[in-house]
């Protein structure tokens, strides 16, 4: 990377790159390390956290011409914080189980946040840290645990479901009203009241929502190209065939899947 983005004889492409355009290119290669994982495609994750690290290589290489800090400094920070964040691994403190070291991991993040707060007018909040910036699904699923954490959360995952219920007759409702006038936002509200509750129950259950919806996204892409297939055996596109021969062609698919 010194070489790349040397002035004279590097790489012009990369010698005018800052932490703000290289920014997207860092969330491309995290998802795509999720999607490797996704697929369990070995291979394609080797090489993705290799993309992955040379983001952290380019961001730290940037930040050392600008006499900022270097990666070895960001090497021995993530060294530092986890030995600090696991004392019962590096020190002499005692942890039940790994739930109970959740809470232990949580509650020296606060204690981390609030120190680094220091003298803001703002007072604290359970909520203190959580990027604006990260995808929303999982923003919301952050919102939630730290709400969680000080007793703010459903005692069951029937709640949850209840709650999911009463959303989407609320998004019902305002579907409806739409058909006689713009609701747009209304719409859009009860369409996102729904979707935090869908992550809500997602958490109680242990799921990674992201991770439930990618392969939804990649089971939707398997089925949908058999889709095409078929019909291609068939001399046709799906341009050229009714909304209900594309679902029976579906329904082929899901029931080839299963029998595989």
């Amino acid at each position: 990377m010194v070489r790349l983005r040397d002035p004279d004889k590097g790489c012009p492409w990369d010698v005018t790159q800052t932490f703000a355009s290289i920014a997207p290119y860092t969330i491309e290669e995290a998802y795509e390390v999720a999607d490797a994982i996704a697929r369990a495609d070995i291979p394609a994750l080797k090489d993705e956290l290799g993309d992955l690290l040379l983001q952290v290589v380019f961001h730290s290489r940037i930040a050392e011409e600008a006499g900022l800090f270097t990666f070895s400094e960001v090497a021995a920070a993530i060294s530092e914080k986890m030995i600090r964040r696991h004392p019962h691994v590096f020190g002499d403190a005692q942890v039940k189980d790994a739930a109970a070291q959740t809470v232990s991991w949580e509650n020296i993040k606060a204690a981390e946040r609030a120190a680094a707060a220091g003298d803001k007018a703002s007072p604290p909040s359970v909520l203190d840290g959580i990027s604006a910036g990260m995808p929303a699904m999982k923003q919301a699923e952050k919102l939630q645990k730290r709400a969680a954490r000080v007793g703010f959360d459903w005692t069951e995952a029937k709640d949850v479901l209840d709650k999911i219920r009463e959303e989407l007759e609320e998004v019902a409702t305002e579907f409806e009203a739409q058909k006689t006038g713009d609701n747009t936002v209304r719409l859009t509200d009860e369409v996102g009241d729904l979707l935090f509750a869908c992550v809500n129950l997602a958490r109680k259950a242990n799921i990674d929502p992201g991770m439930a919806l990618r392969g939804t996204n990649l089971k939707f892409d398997r089925r949908f190209r058999r889709v095409e297939a078929l019909l291609a055996a068939d001399g046709r596109s799906p341009a050229e065939v009714s909304l209900a021969e594309m679902e029976a062609f579906w329904v082929q698919a899901k029931n080839e899947e299963r029998k595989s």
